[in-house]
């Protein structure tokens, strides 16, 4: 099933929770909106129920957050959305759907943060608690948190592309990040606890910085070095130095080294998303494409 097969209305949403948590029926229920994976509906004042909406992988991310976030988010110093319910396929929807808190904020794509030491302060702490070792059992990703090189013809395919619409300057800079970070030797520490999808519509913000963090569809278990592409993707220029002061343990140069990598894959992704939003291609975002140009700009400065 695909969003092109059933249509998420609020009367639908409102038919499910009558059907399966009656209590919460009642609630005021508005739009808020449609991810890559999921859509989303506000629920009431502190809760929000996501239904998968666009592709097939989405139920069992739904199930994932469903089966591990509630064990991690006691621990994390951000607010994130703790399921609450999960409701079951059913004749009227059948596909998996959950209810989790709702997380106040503006995304990140949206609403930069401003406030430079507090947001690398913020977002070290919230990693340093998150990075710890995964039990057995914990889920992979979806080639988040696993060797760099697997994404080397994804990474040409988005480099020429960006390059051929005239969004990429200098490609030959690019190129040279690229090739440092998958020159660097792989992860040879435990399989740590991961986001794994750490762009600027998934962080969000309240009065210059950080303030939760949403969207867990793809934590996972790997290379820390995934996610520590954050700082270069969501901080203001000059801030991923007190970042990785503040991130413990430090980091090692060669973590540093695939992390630059990971943040120009995810780079070169919003600059064509953004792209694609600017000219009102499906799938398109325009809000993507700031935010991962100074992200590309500062990765480029920092490897010269």
């Amino acid at each position: 099933m695909s969003h092109t097969e059933i249509e998420i209305t609020a009367e639908l949403v409102r038919d499910l929770l009558r059907d399966q948590h009656p209590d919460l029926a009642d609630h005021l229920l508005r739009f808020g909106a449609r991810g890559w994976d999921s859509q989303m509906w506000r629920l009431g004042d502190d809760l929000a129920v996501r239904l998968p909406w666009a592709t097939q992988t989405a139920d069992a991310l739904l199930r994932k957050e469903h089966a591990w976030l509630p064990a991690l988010a006691p621990h994390l110093p951000l607010p994130v959305p703790v399921p609450q319910h999960l409701g079951e396929p059913s004749e009227r929807f059948p596909r998996p759907w959950i209810v989790t808190t709702w997380v106040p904020g503006e995304p990140a794509d949206r609403a930069p943060a401003t406030r430079a030491e507090e947001a690398a302060d913020a977002l070290a702490v919230f990693l340093t608690a998150l990075h710890r070792p995964a039990p057995e059992g914990a889920p992979s990703g979806r080639g988040r948190g696993g060797p760099l090189a697997d994404h080397a013809e994804g990474f040409a395919e988005q480099l020429a592309s960006a390059t051929g619409l005239g969004l990429i300057p200098d490609p030959d800079a690019v190129h040279a990040v690229w090739e440092d970070a998958v020159a660097a030797p792989e992860w040879a520490g435990p399989a740590l606890w991961l986001h794994g999808d750490l762009h600027p519509a998934n962080v969000l913000t309240a009065d210059g910085t950080f303030c939760g963090v949403i969207d867990f569809g793809d934590l996972c278990a790997g290379d820390p070095a995934c996610d520590l592409a954050a700082p270069w993707i969501l901080l203001p220029d000059g801030a991923a130095d007190r970042f990785h002061g503040a991130y413990q343990p430090a980091a090692d140069a060669a973590t540093l080294r695939r992390a630059r990598g990971w943040a120009v894959l995810r780079a070169l992704g919003g600059i064509l998303i953004g792209d694609a939003g600017v000219h009102g291609r499906p799938g398109g975002k325009p809000t993507w494409g700031p935010p991962a140009h100074a992200s590309l700009r500062r990765l480029i400065a920092t490897a010269r």
